[in-house]
C-alpha cells in the first residue's frame, strides 16, 4: 500500500453542489473467480464493471433505479456471472428497499425485494455454504432469505430494531457478525440456519450439541451474596409445526434422567437446558452404575461426565441428538 496507481477515470456522474451526492465511490468488490473482475458503485447511482483490472470500464446500472446511493456491490462467491447490488434512497426521503441480482455480469437485473418492508438497505451478504441463503442489513435490522430473495423474514432474536450497516459471515466459526448504528456489534451462530434447506422437509430436527465441560463447582457460589454457578446449554431445533414439545434427557442406554416441556413455533427454535437430572429418575440409576454423584449446594443434581441423548418429541414424532459431558 505504499504506492498506488489510478486504474479508472471518474466512475461517477462527476458530483454536484449540495450535500448528496458527492460524486464518490461507495462500494467496490472483486470477483473471487477472476483476478481483475471488479465492480464499483457510487453515491450517485452508477455501477461499473471491469474484467481487465481497470483498463476498460462499462456502466451496468442504466436499467436500475437512478440517482440512488449504491450501498453495496457484491461479486458472488458461488457463480462467476452473479453480482448483487443494494441501493439506498433515504438521503432523498426514499425509503423503499432496493436489492437486485444479475446472473450475467450486470447486463440484466432482477429485483428481489419481494416481501421486504419499506426500509433502506445498507448491505447484502451471501452465505458461503448455501447460495440460496442471503443476509440483508437494513434500517430495521437483519433479514434472511433461504430461496435467493423469493421470500424474506426478519432475523431479530436478541437484536434491537436498529440500522445495520455491515454484515460479515465467518465461514469457519459459522457466525454472522452484525455491525449496527450506535448499538454495538452482535454475533449470531448460523449453524442451524445454514442447514435449513436440508431439514425443511423434516418434522423435527435437533442440531449438533457442543461438548459440555464438567465442573465440580456447578451449583456453588463464591460467597453467600453471589448467585450460584449454573451451567446452561442452548440447543437449536427445527419443527415443521408449532405447539408443545416434550424434551427428554436420556442416558446412553436410554434411561430417562430428566423430562420437561417447551413451546415451539414453526421453524427454528431454541431450548435451554441446565444440565441437571431428576433425583427420582436418575439417582438410583447412577448408583447402580457405580457412578459418583452428589447434590450441589443449590440442591440440584448435575449430570456427571459421560455420554447422553437429548430427545424432542410430539405425539409419535420424535428425534434425538447425542451429547457429551466431559
Amino acid at each position: 500500500g505504499e504506492n498506488f496507481k489510478v486504474i479508472s477515470l471518474d466512475l461517477t456522474t462527476g458530483g454536484k453542489k449540495g450535500n448528496v451526492p458527492y460524486g464518490t465511490l461507495t462500494a467496490i468488490s472483486e470477483s473471487p473467480f477472476q483476478f481483475g473482475l471488479i465492480y464499483t458503485g457510487s453515491d450517485d447511482g452508477y455501477v461499473n464493471i471491469t474484467n481487465d483490472g481497470g483498463v476498460n470500464w462499462t456502466r451496468i446500472s442504466d436499467s436500475l433505479p437512478q440517482n440512488l446511493w449504491v450501498s453495496r456491490v457484491i461479486a458472488s462467491q458461488h457463480e462467476k456471472e452473479r453480482v448483487y447490488v443494494t441501493l439506498n434512497g433515504y438521503r432523498n426521503d426514499d425509503f423503499k428497499p432496493y436489492v437486485f441480482v444479475s446472473e450475467d455480469f450486470g447486463k440484466t437485473w432482477k429485483n428481489i425485494q419481494s416481501n421486504l418492508p419499506n426500509s433502506p438497505i445498507n448491505v447484502v451478504r451471501e452465505d458461503p455454504t448455501d447460495e440460496n441463503i442471503l443476509y440483508l442489513g437494513t434500517d430495521e435490522g437483519v433479514f434472511i432469505t433461504f430461496d435467493k430473495g423469493e421470500n424474506w423474514q426478519q432475523f431479530t432474536k436478541g437484536l434491537p430494531i436498529v440500522p445495520v450497516h455491515d454484515l460479515v459471515v465467518q465461514k469457519e466459526s459459522k457466525d454472522l457478525v452484525i455491525g449496527t448504528h450506535g448499538r454495538s456489534i452482535y454475533k449470531a451462530d448460523i449453524t442451524a440456519l445454514q442447514k435449513f434447506n436440508e431439514v425443511k422437509n423434516n418434522n423435527i430436527v435437533v442440531f449438533e450439541i457442543p461438548k459440555i465441560k464438567y465442573s465440580s463447582r456447578w451449583g456453588s457460589a463464591w460467597n453467600q451474596w453471589l448467585e450460584p454457578n449454573v451451567p446452561k446449554i442452548t440447543v437449536p431445533f427445527y419443527v415443521a409445526n408449532g405447539g408443545t414439545y416434550t424434551v427428554e434427557i436420556l442416558s446412553e442406554d436410554e434411561h430417562q434422567l430428566q423430562k420437561f416441556s417447551v413451546m415451539a413455533s414453526k421453524g427454528f427454535n431454541d431450548v435451554d437446558y441446565d444440565v441437571t437430572f431428576s433425583k427420582n429418575k436418575g439417582k438410583n440409576y447412577f448408583i447402580k452404575k457405580d457412578t459418583p454423584i452428589k447434590i450441589a449446594k443449590n440442591h440440584k443434581y448435575y449430570l456427571p461426565k459421560g455420554n447422553y441423548i437429548l430427545k424432542i418429541s410430539k405425539g409419535s414424532i420424535s428425534t434425538s441428538q447425542k451429547f457429551e459431558v466431559q
